[in-house]
């Protein structure tokens, strides 16, 4: 990869040799500045994430492709924010859509583990990621040397674990993803959400370093006789806007259930 162009501001227009982000108009306090829409290959292309069933986003998309054909939409998970476009941008564009879980395929092929994808002489491999959701996977895109995260790992702040996660697979994605930025030499993470993380292996050792203080933090919660996963809110995230409690308690409930496991 020899160039990484990160703009100043929000995220929209970030790009790698191959991949450049559209911005979708849905910022909130979880999507951050909005969707990250990805567009990959200069000839053909394919589009990562549609995002939002936003009309003026996905037109936009559209446009901003000019000749280009696009050969497959992928799907990093099927969250509506990332996947609620994607069947109307499938109808605006002609081309599948493709994702691990079936409710949110456009076409006979899935996506799984292992899979490469090929666009305009670039390959798009497949990684299996799950712990955010069930479904959420991971790209690589060797050319640029850059991985695509979904909501595995975000710009800014951390992901939550939703109620279709498991928190013990999603520490087992951060050590795979860990890995494989250091063995692939990564030097960026395009996240699906927030800016591009231009220091993979720093960015990963903080996420995992975060998840273990998490969980060292709601055992100490419990100790102090916290039980619900409300109450373990109230102690662990107080100092975290209010408004993001009961996404917290959607990620605390799944780390109870770790706990409970061990």
């Amino acid at each position: 990869m020899s160039g990484l162009h990160i703009p100043l501001g929000t995220p929209d227009g970030s790009r790698t040799d191959h991949a450049e982000n559209l911005l979708a108009p849905n910022p909130s306090p979880m999507t951050l500045d909005g969707t990250n829409t990805w567009v990959i290959g200069e000839r053909e292309a394919v589009v990562v994430d549609p995002g939002p069933d936003d009309e003026a986003h996905l037109l936009r998309v559209r446009d901003h492709l000019g000749e280009r054909r696009v050969t497959e939409i992928l799907l990093t998970h099927g969250h509506p924010d990332h996947s609620g476009g994607a069947r109307r941008f499938a109808e605006l564009v002609g081309a599948p859509v493709r994702a691990l879980d079936p409710r949110h395929r456009l076409g006979e092929e899935g996506l799984a583990d292992g899979d490469v994808v090929t666009v305009d002489g670039l390959e798009i491999h497949v990684y299996g990621t799950p712990g955010h959701t069930f479904d959420s996977l991971c790209f690589w895109l060797p050319q640029d040397r850059a991985i695509l995260t979904g909501d595995t790992v975000l710009g800014r702040g951390t992901t939550i674990i939703a109620e279709d996660g498991d928190l013990g697979d999603y520490l087992r994605s951060l050590d795979r993803l860990r890995a494989a930025a250091e063995s692939l030499e990564a030097r960026a993470l395009l996240p699906g959400h927030g800016p591009v993380l231009p220091d993979p292996i720093g960015a990963l050792d903080g996420y995992i370093a975060h998840r273990r203080e998490r969980l060292d933090q709601i055992r100490e919660a419990r100790r102090r006789g916290a039980r619900t996963p409300r109450e373990v809110v109230e102690i662990v995230y107080a100092d975290v806007d209010r408004a993001l409690w009961p996404a917290a308690e959607v990620s605390v409930r799944a780390q109870l259930d770790y706990l409970d496991r061990l």
